[in-house]
């Protein structure tokens, strides 16, 4: 397997969304010490592991849909896929283990669940978008759990998971088109988790990245609402992927505004890899 077969299969620039989750989860729970930094390791672990996953179980369908992804090119085989995506699941756990303890391990065998959950049985039924919902606001909670105070970080797992929900319900439209009521919906989901993310922050800097993020993702929505074809519902769920970032840097700004204003920064990283190796 080459670097880029690699990167492809694990979507490389969309991991810079995730270790934001545990840094929201992280900062809800205290200030951000101790061994917090271990979480986003095992947090992108994770989500490798899922993105690894869903192409294994894809490997059919994007035969035909999307020939050009790393196993229907014949670049990656499913073997190897499968074998990449139990590797950083057993990686991810162990590590949330070492770092945060029994809480850690719980939250992370949890997030696994579900991501496996999702990838092999969920994601073409009406609980799909539920289910990686779920598996986001999760990975918040690993961030809470490493100082034991998984329950602090309910808000900011709840608001991720909100948004997760309504990216991925317009993402299924990326191949075939949505409806505009489906784009409409997670329009509208985007503009009540930005609303609740800068009253959570009450403060200056939370509630302006709030808004960069709901700018960001709910114009592209909007969009997608006038036009939904499947171009612009792909362009859609890329900014949604890429709006999680001013999203988790609204949640974190309340507790360290200069954690908040780094974790910004990987936002034009992302978006820059994106026009590399799709994110989607």
């Amino acid at each position: 397997m080459t670097p880029r077969a690699f990167a492809e299969l694990v979507r490389l620039p969309a991991a810079l969304t995730v270790p934001g989750d545990s840094l929201a989860g992280a900062a809800a729970a205290g200030p951000l010490r101790g061994r917090w930094f271990a979480m986003p390791v095992a947090s992108v672990a994770l989500y490798w592991a899922g993105m690894a996953l869903n192409d294994w179980a894809d490997r059919d369908l994007d035969a035909v849909e999307r020939p050009e992804r790393p196993i229907p090119s014949g670049r990656v085989t499913s073997r190897q896929a499968l074998g990449v995506a139990a590797g950083l699941t057993a990686a991810g756990v162990g590590l949330a283990a070492l770092a945060g303890g029994r809480p850690a391990a719980a939250t992370a065998v949890a997030l696994a669940g579900a991501v496996w959950a999702y990838d092999t049985v969920l994601k073409d039924t009406a609980a799909g978008p539920v289910a990686m919902a779920a598996a986001r606001g999760l990975d918040v909670l690993l961030g809470a759990s490493a100082s034991g105070r998984t329950r602090a970080g309910l808000v900011p797992a709840g608001l991720l998971a909100a948004h997760t929900a309504g990216v991925t319900l317009l993402s299924r439209g990326e191949v075939h088109g949505t409806r505009a009521l489906t784009a409409g919906i997670a329009g509208g989901v985007t503009v009540a988790t930005a609303a609740a993310a800068a009253g959570h922050g009450r403060a200056a800097l939370p509630v302006a990245l709030a808004a960069t993020y709901a700018a960001g993702v709910g114009s592209a929505q909007l969009a997608a609402v006038s036009s939904p074809d499947a171009g612009t519902v792909r362009r859609a769920t890329g900014a949604g992927i890429r709006g999680m970032i001013p999203l988790q840097a609204a949640l974190v700004a309340r507790r360290s505004p200069l954690a908040a204003l780094g974790l910004l920064a990987a936002g034009p990283i992302a978006k820059a890899a994106s026009k590399v190796v799709s994110p989607t």
